[in-house]
């Protein structure tokens, strides 16, 4: 078995990833439970909304003519002819000269132009008076004004946030067309691991990546499912390894990638399947692995959390988003470097930063620390071809 002298560009190892992707199947799914999915079709408005104009203030419909020239010495002088009540689908008419009460989200009156608000009118019996004019559409709401009939609202490949699905619902749309989201299997190995709940003894450290991955799984909508804790021993992690590989879309495992495991783990994944990187040009994440086994994806990744995370947000993302049809789940900002970050050529690095303002902080801490996971807001991809940033150079930070 190579020991991954050979290593791959990051771009290859993301064509790769595009390749051994399995498409998810469409399915259709309740509002109540599409947050986070992937729109497998356009969603279009099948009506204008809102379907009514509506004022935004409480105040009085009036027609904006009347109130030309109204000032506080020369108020213009309304007769009030009732009053809209929320949910009122007949709002009557204003003719010249009258107006009629409404309170915010009314439906306006026919003849009706704008909204005087209540704060610049006044009643008086069975007039208002009206101490500031109003422009043609002032304080309303416009039929179609959110979205016309037949407008794209989402394009297909969309992941849906929970502000999405509050338009969804302004749409009507109850039952939502998406790609199902992927089965993540989460397998962490190594004889010196220990459940969080327990005390580590000498030369034990408790389970980081599984957490880790699992939180990351669920960011990235899909569903993630737990193997629990795996002894560095050929036997036991095959087994796991097989019966994830029968439940799940896609398999990550963390550890036995580098050094006296990663012959193990290839030997396993290239028995069972196909080994198509073993080792990028990558920091961290040197000795990430690429398999698949009857057609699932397969990561191998770092033993230590900040490595792990690492290649998930450089690779992890880019399968994901070919198996969903979605673009890679990364926001960006510009930033201004705050010190110096020096880099290898021929391999891309991904320095996590913290930012302050528009000033990008490098955090250079070891891979198997974790302090620097929350000390950072994200990280800053050097690409293979530069040999780092000077002071003050612009850039672009991964938001984590």
């Amino acid at each position: 078995m190579s020991i991954f002298l050979d290593l791959i560009p990051v771009s290859r190892a993301e064509e790769i990833l595009q390749d051994i992707a399995p498409p998810m199947e469409e399915e259709w799914v309740s509002l109540l439970d599409a947050y986070r999915c992937v729109l497998s079709q356009p969603i279009t408005a099948q009506e204008d909304i809102p379907g009514f104009t509506r004022t935004v203030v409480d105040g009085y419909a009036v027609s904006a003519s009347d109130t030309i020239g109204a000032g506080e010495a020369l108020p213009a002088m309304l007769t009030i002819t009732g009053r809209v009540g929320m949910g009122d689908g007949d709002a009557g008419i204003v003719r010249p000269g009258e107006c009629r009460y409404v309170p915010t989200g009314a439906v306006i009156p026919d003849g009706a132009n704008a909204v005087a608000m209540i704060e610049y009118a006044e009643e008086s019996g069975d007039e208002v008076l009206v101490y500031r004019a109003v422009a043609e559409g002032e304080n309303l709401t416009l039929q179609g004004d959110d979205f016309r009939k037949g407008e794209m609202v989402f394009p297909a490949g969309r992941r849906l946030s929970s502000r999405d699905l509050g338009v969804l619902g302004a749409l009507g749309v109850t039952m939502v067309p998406v790609r199902r989201k992927p089965v993540l299997g989460i397998i962490s190995t190594g004889n010196e691991l220990i459940s969080p709940d327990k005390t580590p003894g000498p030369g034990e450290i408790r389970d980081v990546n599984t957490y880790l991955c699992r939180g990351y799984a669920e960011e990235r909508g899909t569903v993630p499912r737990m193997y629990g804790i795996v002894p560095d021993e050929r036997g036991p992690l095959e087994e796991a390894i097989r019966q994830a590989v029968a439940e799940c879309d896609l398999v990550c495992i963390s550890g036995g990638s580098s050094k006296g495991e990663r012959d193990m783990c290839a030997a396993i994944l290239a028995d069972l399947g196909t080994v198509h990187a073993h080792g990028i040009a990558l920091a961290p994440g040197k000795p990430t692995i690429i398999g698949t086994i009857s057609d699932v994806p397969v990561l191998g990744l770092p033993g230590h959390p900040a490595s792990a995370y690492v290649v998930l947000v450089a690779l992890g993302d880019v399968l994901i988003a070919a198996m969903t049809g979605s673009a890679a789940a990364r926001i960006t900002v510009p930033a201004r470097c705050a010190a110096p970050i020096p880099s290898a050529r021929g391999r891309e690095d991904y320095i996590r930063v913290r930012l302050e303002g528009h000033d990008a902080y490098p955090l250079f801490g070891k891979s198997g620390l974790t302090n620097t996971l929350i000390e950072s807001h994200g990280l800053l991809r050097v690409p293979d071809g530069r040999e780092g940033y000077e002071k003050g150079a612009e850039v672009e930070v991964i938001l984590w």
